[in-house]
């Protein structure tokens, strides 16, 4: 941009069509009927509701450059008690070196609705204070006084960013419902966003309109301190975007962040082209961010300086030939030497020798001590960056290093195929990535920094399983008893050790007693507890006495219902996004059930099988009598994907329908004919 460079910039922009555009809500004049007690007709059970929502940026200039201008109003009905955190607001600012985001113009009311007249409440101009969220970011927090049920609250202010490149997004969706949600900007020509919406329904108006700005430019002349004044003019691209109507975003089961699916629009900096000059790509590369990466000093330089385990490692390599089994023996130091303090990073912010010395870290102190071990050790590791699950997925089409928040190594093998190791996670073992860390995919840095690096599958290599035997003997007055032994494998392992250790045996057994009321168990014992690469398992003894009303001759058992899920997790009718499991799954349980002499199974449930699509899952019921005495019953869910997708809903919620069902239904017991 020759024109512009070393200017000091003040514009005045007239935003064209936009401009001409009513607001859809102006501060300060409130409907009276919004102050009603009615609820929200649309989802009686919310508990507050965004009644407006209007937000518009545009671009000025200052100093040496330009300014996002941000500008909002929101106007938010209070409907129950439940809903007053929403009168608490976070305004998140980014700062970079002398750079920031800076808050200006705040004001705010509560209006309630007093012996039929309004009453205002104003949020006092020392009613917000800053706190410091992370490195980088603050947050601007105040809240709205005098909030009581049918309040209305609102709140407008304007934020400066002198970043460009962090164009101000903006989310239609929360998790109250939204009423009118409406975005507007302006853009020069000479600046180019990718803008990306992301959301189930489309917008109501999606308005792409063109305007112009002109501008004062002050110009330094030469290297003094006069300078000259400039007029401009140049276009600007708006849009105006609005979504209404739009219901609250509820979390539910088998997901990752709610960031992923809440209808949203998302702006990156692709390039510029000044008047007459060529395009510019300002987009980010691969190859740009791995010769960062590797010369930053809390990411590569860290892996450099991170040998002092040398010699430990140099004896490792003599005593295991094979690579795996030379990982696993360093990740097992690694481990033992500094254990992970719950906190998730890429990059570390203090030296490795540091967290060692320590004793603790996050992830990426943990992580790249280790990647820099493997390396002593005489191993090929190379860092892989991931964005854990609740953090957010990526989006291969835009190399975007922010959206990262994990590191871990990785290892190639002799045969071709490749290692993923953590030292986060003890109760896992050598070559399985914590449940965080199934986040689909993840992007190889390597160690040449000029290299172009790749995406690595991040595919689980375990399972959730669970198995259950069970041995039931039922007596002629309708009481049980039985053993159980029980397996826990995979992912599902991890848990119960980790549940374990936190609660104690002791603890730990306690609950397994009170998953059967009414049960005497006893002879609790757990097994291959400290092997992390063998099932957890547990073993107990029970008895059941008979029910007070049992019939004399009949009686009715559901003993699938003792041993297996109790809810369907897939509580809602429909869904609009994606079931992202993270692991795949299988349950099954087998019981043998002894019956009392002279009696039998009046008549055998009919099997069922149903069957996801594309082989994605599958549920299978069976009950057998085949021996005289003895009915057997085999419970078998297998959900073999991991992502299952909107449309497939349906069929997941009727499948665990289905085998909450079978698993409820009654066999009955009688005594045969003529004993």
């Amino acid at each position: 941009m020759p024109l512009l460079l070393g200017a000091c910039l003040v514009a005045t922009t007239a935003h064209a069509q936009l401009k001409n555009l009513p607001d859809p809500i102006k501060f300060g004049q409130i409907d009276n009927q919004d102050l009603t007690a009615a609820p929200f007709a649309a989802d009686s059970a919310a508990a507050a509701v965004v009644l407006c929502d209007y937000g518009r940026s545009h671009m000025e200039g200052h100093l040496e450059g330009f300014q996002v201008v941000f500008e909002r109003v929101t106007r938010v009905k209070i409907l129950k008690k439940a809903g007053y955190d929403v009168a608490t607001i976070e305004i998140p600012l980014y700062h970079r070196d002398e750079n920031r985001e800076k808050v200006s113009n705040l004001r705010g009311f509560t209006y309630n609705l007093v012996n039929g007249a309004v009453e205002k409440t104003k949020l006092e101009p020392g009613g917000a204070f800053l706190e410091k969220r992370t490195a980088n970011v603050d947050v601007q927090k105040f809240t709205l006084p005098g909030v009581r049920e049918g309040s209305v609250i609102e709140y407008a202010y304007t934020l400066r960013s002198d970043f460009v490149f962090n164009f101000q997004d903006w989310t239609f969706q929360h998790a109250i419902p939204v009423r009118w949600s409406e975005y507007r900007v302006s853009i020069p020509s000479f600046y180019k966003y990718k803008i990306v919406y992301q959301g189930y329904r489309p917008l109501d108006v999606d308005k792409p309109s063109v305007g112009q700005t002109g501008m004062s430019v002050e110009q330094k002349i030469g290297g003094t301190s006069t300078s000259r004044t400039l007029s401009l003019t140049t276009g600007t691209e708006d849009h105006q975007w609005v979504l209404k109507n739009v219901p609250a975003f509820r979390e539910e089961p088998y997901m990752t962040t709610a960031d992923d699916y809440l209808a949203r629009l998302d702006f990156q900096l692709a390039g510029e082209q000044w008047r007459e000059g060529e395009y510019e790509d300002l987009t980010d590369t691969w190859p740009k961010i791995n010769h960062r990466l590797m010369l930053d000093e809390s990411f590569g330089q860290q892996l450099d300086r991170g040998n002092f385990l040398k010699d430990q490692m140099r004896a490792l390599a003599l005593l295991h030939a094979d690579p795996a089994a030379r990982a696993a023996a360093v990740r097992q130091i690694v481990m033992a030497s500094v254990r992970y303090n719950g906190t998730n990073r890429y990059s570390s912010e203090v030296s490795l020798r540091k967290a060692y010395d320590a004793h603790r870290g996050t992830s990426a102190d943990v992580n790249l001590l280790l990647i820099a071990a493997l390396r002593d050790a005489g191993l090929t590791a190379n860092p892989v960056l991931l964005s854990t699950r609740d953090h957010g997925r990526i989006d291969k089409q835009f190399p975007l290093l922010s959206k990262f928040n994990y590191v871990v190594a990785l290892v190639p093998l002799a045969d071709g195929k490749e290692l993923l190791v953590d030292a986060t996670e003890p109760l896992l073992p050598c070559g399985v990535l914590p449940e965080r860390c199934l986040n689909q995919t993840g992007r190889l840095i390597p160690a040449d920094k000029n290299a172009e690096g790749r995406w690595v599958d991040l595919a689980p290599t375990l399972r959730h399983v669970r198995f259950r035997q069970i041995a039931l003997t039922l007596d002629a007055q309708g009481g049980l008893k039985g053993k159980a032994h029980e397996e826990r494998g995979g992912y599902s392992a991890a848990d119960g050790r980790e549940t374990l250790a936190a609660e104690g045996e002791k603890k730990f057994l306690a609950g397994v007693a009170n998953r059967h009321e009414g049960w005497t168990v006893a002879k609790l014992a757990l097994g291959q507890v400290e092997d992390v690469s063998k099932p957890l398992t547990l073993d107990y003894e029970f008895s059941q006495p008979a029910e007070d009303n049992a019939t004399a001759g009949t009686f009715y058992l559901s003993p699938l219902q003792h041993f297996s899920s109790e809810q369907n997790p897939f509580r809602r009718e429909s869904r609009s996004y994606a079931v992202d499991m993270g692991v795949p799954e299988e349950e099954t349980v087998m019981v043998v059930l002894t019956l009392p002499t002279g009696y039998e199974l009046a008549e055998v449930p009919k099997p069922a099988v149903v069957d996801l699509p594309n082989g994605g899952g599958r549920f299978i019921y069976s009950v057998t009598a085949s021996t005289p005495g003895l009915v057997q019953l085999t419970s078998r869910l297998s959900l073999r994907n991991t992502v299952y997708p909107a449309e497939q809903y349906a069929g997941l919620r009727e499948l665990y329908r289905i085998m909450l069902a079978r698993h409820s239904e009654k066999l009955i017991i009688q005594k045969k004919s003529g004993s």
